[in-house]
């Protein structure tokens, strides 16, 4: 049997990363969960994915705004499971403000879970792909990491920096068996995008048709959110010996928005 690998997801506990949590543990990885705190509700999650696969899922607390937690929840995943084989970087935060405007502490928050946080993730996970000459890192953008848009200066620039942060990794790591990619999603039907919706709605006077397709989604020509199992195929497939030749790549998962 070969060995079952590893694999750690930052910002699991809901959406996206919890998306890319579940496929990996139906994929039949060990899969170490992260969140702040464990809550009952993140425990419930827990319990919840240890039911759809066959390898362990275990709870790595760790704040990525923190530089010190970034490595001592890699450590501590390490030190659990003896290896982390995939990491994915998802943490992420959002404020939208104009720039004279945009708080100066909303920017510090946004640039280091956002961008910060993947580079110290990486720097202590790296040791491990290494040393078992295999490693994927997987870097969560946006449309945003090759489009701009108004009022979004701190995420905007934290989602750009990580795809420079993806090229770099995948330069240094390319005789070492180890690749680093970057999934660039669109608007992805989460529950924190099911809740603006009807406040958009709200706030415009419109419909909630309208809104999803006039406001959310008007820069996506196909008119659909992805979804979160779309995301987390994607990053299985990365994590496969099939991707093996694919590094410093970036994969849009943004209905045509950046084809413009």
């Amino acid at each position: 049997m070969p060995e079952r690998k590893t694999a750690v997801v930052t910002g699991s506990s809901s959406g996206i990363g919890l998306g890319v949590a579940t496929a990996f543990v139906e994929a039949g990885y060990n899969v170490a969960l992260n969140a702040r705190k464990l809550t009952p509700e993140v425990e419930e999650i827990i319990a919840g994915l240890k039911a759809k696969g066959e390898g362990e899922v275990i709870f790595a607390a760790g704040d990525m705004s923190d530089r010190a937690q970034c490595k001592s929840m890699i450590e501590g995943v390490v030190s659990t499971l003896g290896a982390v084989d995939v990491l994915v970087n998802n943490a992420g935060v959002q404020y939208v403000a104009p720039i004279d405007e945009f708080p100066d502490e909303k920017w510090d928050q946004i640039i280091a879970i956002n961008l910060s946080s993947a580079f110290f993730t990486t720097k202590a996970a790296l040791p491990s792909m290494k040393a078992k000459g295999w490693g994927r890192v997987i870097n969560m953008a946006s449309a945003h990491g090759l489009v701009a848009s108004a009022y979004k200066s701190a995420y905007v620039a934290s989602k750009h920096g990580i795809m420079g942060l993806t090229k770099v990794t995948a330069l240094e790591t390319a005789e070492l068996g180890i690749t680093a990619n970057t999934i660039c999603p669109g608007y992805v039907w989460t529950p924190l995008v099911a809740k603006q919706i009807p406040e958009q709605a709200k706030a415009h006077n419109m419909s909630e048709d309208q809104v999803v397709r006039d406001v959310l989604l008007s820069n996506q020509p196909n008119k659909k959110f992805a979804t979160v199992e779309e995301i987390g195929s994607i990053a299985v497939f990365l994590a496969s010996d099939g991707a093996a030749s694919i590094t410093g790549a970036t994969i849009s998962v943004d209905g045509g928005w950046t084809a413009r």
